[in-house]
């Protein structure tokens, strides 16, 4: 018995019918077809799945798609344009650069999840210092690194979100 879901996707409305047990993740990667957001445990143990819903990163494999009926989620492909990079000329969500500039990934298969983690990190606690990253990023796993560049880019992308937006957008 499917039951009708509306929510808002990377700030875009959206309305589908889903099964009752459907994890978000399944539904914002089979149904809207969302990729970015990757499945690694499936029992919220790794945090590539990690997307912000209203605002606060949570593991997708850990939550039914209709209990996010009216919610906002984001995912990493909508992350630039919840910054407020809407020009549509590819510019990146500071967190999103940072890691990109400062090699803070390898196979690339845990970036989204960590960057969505730093940035609501970064957004709920500015000022931060190297121990509370570690702290903070504790939930996800990446099994390439030793997690030093992982560090240094979130420091950096906390640099980047401390910046006033017109700046950084003047920059691109």
């Amino acid at each position: 018995m499917a039951i009708s879901l509306s929510l808002t996707v990377n700030g875009k409305p959206v309305t589908a019918e889903v099964e009752p047990h459907t994890l978000l993740v399944q539904f914002l990667r089979e149904q809207l077809r969302l990729t970015g957001t990757h499945v690694g445990c499936d029992t919220a143990q790794c945090g590539a799945c990690t997307v912000h819903l209203n605002g606060r990163a949570v593991k997708s494999c850990n939550q039914l798609a209709v209990q996010c009926e009216g919610m906002d989620v984001t995912t990493i492909e909508g992350l630039a344009a919840a910054y407020g990079n809407t020009g549509g000329n590819g510019a990146l969500h500071p967190m999103q650069a940072a890691f990109r500039e400062c090699h803070g990934l390898q196979c690339g298969f845990c970036t989204p999840g960590m960057v969505m983690s730093a940035a609501a990190l970064v957004a709920e606690k500015p000022g931060l210092t190297e121990a509370d990253v570690r702290a903070g990023l504790d939930g996800n796993l990446c099994r390439c690194t030793g997690y030093h560049n992982i560090v240094k880019a979130v420091l950096a992308g906390a640099e980047g979100m401390a910046a006033p937006a017109t700046s950084a957008a003047s920059a691109a």
